[in-house]
């Protein structure tokens, strides 16, 4: 897939500037911003919002607002984001009004490994917050919207509540999970060294001890789950996610040494299992729950538009895409030049950072080119715009580390974004997110195969 150069593309961009000047809608910070967003979605089960960054404070501040307006006009139950399954359950019990932390900001303290700034900013305590007070003014037996967490770094966190969950439950069901995750101790509840052990053949994988422990669960699902009505069945779902997160974790990590596609595509497809399990959980009976979705544009813009995509990656935005048709609707973001909060090398402290201007010929200097400040363009039923931006670009991925001095190979990519997004959302000027601490601490965090960029 090769984008269009600047040199070629300059006379035909005015034509492509014109028409996405005309389909562009103006975002002016005023009560309607997002009707037509909700116009595009109408009755649609997911939405996906992105975010060209993972420090960005226009981008959290935009899904907010969308998320709250989903939620309280569209009934919409549950918010589920590119965070730990139980980091992320710390936060649905306070915002369900569960018994535990007394405030969002307590909440929100297992996010204490790098980086922490992702979930631990201003932005989302103020959500957490509208969360918890949305829920609390519902009738009794409405119920209540849960956050919950996606993504599958928290292999030692998840198999100590598991065995947590059973010690509660059946002492004995504890210390069998316990035997089985004790294949970890060899190598100092590092999953890093697990992979590398195991990749190398120095060492026996852990995989039939995590798949024994996840079939266990699922086979007394109904009797565990039934003991006590509606928690017993709430606490036994999250235990179950738990191991079937250690079970995709395992995998992950003895994958990270065959190469970034294979553990990619581990990774995305462990987040939609996640989200059908999640969906199955929500389903009352009756119509099917709708669900918002908080993730890097990496993760939900379709794969088969970029070229990871032609490289043989897959991505969550792509296999709900598969799976719901036009049930799901995919919206990214953009943005021109700014700051970001992000750190120079993994593991290091959050920074204030530049965002260099975006590269001639690619999405975001053509959204420039418009002179709007903030826009939404939709692109999902067709139009001139549309069509033409189905054409490959160059479009910028920021992570959690940002490098201006290499940022064309480092976060650079080409994509087709007629066909990558339903909608998008471009905001010229934008700022750093605000962490609730300045720096990341320094614990035993694993780089995930997204290292340096780390979507």
């Amino acid at each position: 897939m090769q984008p269009t150069t600047p040199a070629s593309a300059a006379a035909e961009d005015q034509d492509l500037i014109a028409a996405v000047r005309a389909a562009a809608v103006p975002l002016t910070g005023g009560a309607g911003d997002h009707d037509r967003l909700l116009d595009l979605i109408g009755d649609a089960r997911y939405v996906l919002l992105g975010e060209a960054s993972h420090g960005t404070d226009e981008f959290y501040r935009q899904r907010a607002a969308i998320t709250r307006r989903l939620i309280a006009e569209r009934g919409f139950a549950a918010v589920a984001v590119e965070a730990d399954w139980p980091d992320a359950g710390r936060v649905n019990r306070f915002v369900r009004g569960d018994a535990g932390d007394p405030t969002a900001d307590a909440a929100l303290g297992d996010f204490r490994r790098f980086p922490q700034w992702m979930w631990r900013n201003t932005v989302v305590l103020d959500f957490v917050r509208w969360l918890r007070a949305h829920n609390d003014a519902l009738a009794a037996d409405d119920h209540r919207v849960g956050f919950y967490g996606l993504d599958l770094y928290s292999l030692r966190a998840s198999m100590d509540a598991v065995v947590g969950y059973l010690d509660r439950v059946d002492p004995e069901a504890a210390d069998r999970a316990r035997a089985r995750y004790g294949c970890f101790d060899h190598f100092g509840g590092d999953a890093q060294t697990y992979g590398y052990a195991t990749a190398l053949g120095s060492a026996e994988p852990c995989e039939d001890d995590v798949v024994g422990q996840l079939r266990e669960l699922q086979r007394r699902a109904a009797e565990l789950a039934g003991r006590n009505g509606r928690a017993a069945a709430e606490a036994h779902f999250f235990a179950e996610q738990n191991a079937r997160l250690a079970k995709n974790a395992e995998s992950y990590y003895r994958a990270m040494f065959r190469g970034r596609p294979s553990s990619w595509n581990l990774r995305d497809r462990h987040m939609a299992e996640t989200l059908d399990a999640l969906t199955a959980h929500l389903d009352r009976g009756g119509s099917p729950p709708k669900i918002v979705v908080w993730a890097h544009n990496s993760h939900l813009g379709d794969a088969r538009a970029t070229e990871m995509g032609a490289g043989g990656e897959l991505n969550l935005g792509q296999l709900v895409r598969e799976r719901a048709g036009r049930d799901a609707v995919l919206v990214g973001f953009t943005n021109y030049q700014g700051t970001v909060t992000a750190a120079t090398d993994w593991g290091g402290p959050a920074e204030r950072k530049t965002v260099r201007p975006g590269l001639p010929g690619g999405v975001e200097a053509l959204f420039h080119a418009v002179g709007q400040p903030a826009f939404l363009l939709p692109l999902r039923d067709g139009g001139e715009a549309a069509e033409r931006l189905r054409e490959p670009r160059l479009e910028r991925a920021i992570g959690v580390v940002y490098r201006p001095e290499t940022e064309r190979v480092s976060h650079y990519f080409a994509a087709r974004l007629g066909e990558q997004f339903d909608a998008v959302l471009h905001l010229d000027q934008t700022g750093a997110v605000e962490p609730l601490e300045r720096f990341a601490p320094a614990d035993d965090a694993e780089p995930p195969e997204t290292y340096p960029s780390g979507e």
